[in-house]
């Protein structure tokens, strides 16, 4: 059965952060994630974590500057500094918080600076971070975004993003496989899901083409659902979607997937 995670970066925004996880409990998720938490202490999540009997299945490296354009820095030449930085933060609050999975967002590319080059700097920085996260028993993640909603970032595509993968040749650096940027890039997501299956070690859900619940449009929830459990994935699967109205009403589709609530 599909294990769903909240994703406190997108629902409920309606609510003060710390907040959000009282309500994903109430609602029988037994998972979040948050895109960037740095905003808030760690010992606050973490004890917010514990009052509401949630794990705290996902987190970003912090990005650097969102309202200035930057998506990480994994994969910029020049950037290893930053890179290293970021790392530090987020291990820091995955310990605190107990969280084992970190997204390394690759960036975007520097003008002038071949492809080559952007890809050879993720691939030295995500071996040297493999050593630090599985000294912490963290899985670190890259994951392709779409150039629509991204432009200029790195990796844009599963295949891309595998070879990074197989040239860095460590156990725990996995795919994150965003199911809506699958489907704008690259469509045919049961296929790809399929294909993929065994190579990604965290999974993101959204409606296509829109990025609202999955209960409409062009990818069928109940189905990809259904693949991921058949081809044996056991992994949390993050709802990373704008809701249309509010969290509470457009969470119907997702009922049969969620706990009672305690």
């Amino acid at each position: 059965m599909a294990k769903l995670a909240a994703n406190l970066s997108w629902l409920f925004a309606e609510l003060p952060l710390l907040d959000r996880f009282a309500a994903a409990a109430a609602l029988g998720f037994r998972a979040v994630e948050i895109l960037y938490p740095y905003e808030v202490a760690a010992s606050d999540i973490a004890a917010a974590l514990a009052a509401s009997g949630l794990e705290l299945a996902l987190i970003n490296l912090p990005p650097g500057d969102l309202a200035a354009g930057e998506r990480g820095f994994a994969a910029r030449p020049g950037d290893e500094r930053r890179f290293e930085a970021a790392l530090d933060e987020a291990l820091a609050y995955a310990a605190a918080c107990g969280c084992t999975r970190l997204h390394a967002m690759s960036g975007r590319r520097i003008d002038g600076v071949a492809p080559a080059a952007h890809e050879a700097t993720l691939i030295a920085n995500l071996r040297s971070a493999a050593v630090r996260c599985a000294a912490a028993g963290v899985t670190l993640l890259i994951e392709p975004l779409n150039t629509r909603d991204n432009p200029g970032y790195v990796l844009t595509t599963t295949q891309q993003a595998l070879a990074v993968i197989d040239a860095v040749a460590q156990p725990n650096v996995a795919l994150q496989l965003d199911l809506y940027h699958t489907f704008i890039t690259e469509g045919h997501v049961e296929a790809r899901a399929h294909a993929l299956r065994g190579r990604f070690a965290h999974v993101q859900l959204a409606g296509c083409p829109d990025r609202h619940e999955p209960d409409s449009g062009e990818l069928d929830a109940g189905r990809i659902l259904a693949r991921l459990d058949a081809d044996g994935y056991a992994g949390w699967i993050g709802l990373e979607y704008a809701p249309r109205t509010s969290t509470v009403a457009g969470l119907g589709w997702a009922k049969p997937y969620l706990s009672a609530p305690a």
